[in-house]
């Protein structure tokens, strides 16, 4: 099983927009990681978004690149500040997941996985950006297979 994080596109302000929408920057850096991904042949069995606007955009973007047979749902706990491990121990190892959320919340979330600790950052994420969690199959711990990220520098 593969669990794809992925924090939501490049946002508006609040003082621009209270919803904070993604902005034209961030659509664009989305769209272009949506489509290497899917250049990738990436297979992702559904994706789920905190329901928040920013991160149902990303949702729908990764959506309309990809082969996403289970949709896009909202999901709640994946908030900034929700707690990780109900997420964490809830993950499904029959298909491959897709979360689109916010930070702190997946940096968090993948460092528990990977390490056993919330407070040890083992990724920096960036806005668009997909990190692909595996999970082991014969031991069920999860460690980090390819990021894939706006940005390099």
């Amino acid at each position: 099983m593969a669990l794809f994080l992925v924090q939501h596109g490049k946002n508006l302000k609040k003082d621009v927009d209270p919803e904070q929408p993604l902005s034209d920057e961030g659509i664009a850096e989305v769209k272009r990681i949506a489509q290497t991904a899917a250049n990738y042949n990436v297979q992702v069995g559904e994706i789920r978004h905190s329901g928040k606007k920013r991160a149902l955009q990303t949702a729908e973007i990764f959506a309309d690149h990809l082969s996403v047979a289970g949709g896009v749902h909202e999901m709640t706990g994946i908030k900034a500040l929700d707690d990780v491990v109900p997420v964490a121990e809830a993950m499904e190892s029959s298909r491959n997941i897709m979360l689109v959320g916010h930070l702190p919340f997946m940096e968090r979330l993948t460092s528990y996985l990977t390490a056993g600790s919330q407070e040890t950052t083992v990724m920096k994420f960036q806005n668009g950006g997909i990190v692909c969690l595996d999970q082991m199959d014969d031991s069920g711990d999860w460690a980090i297979k390819w990021t894939l990220m706006p940005n390099i520098g």
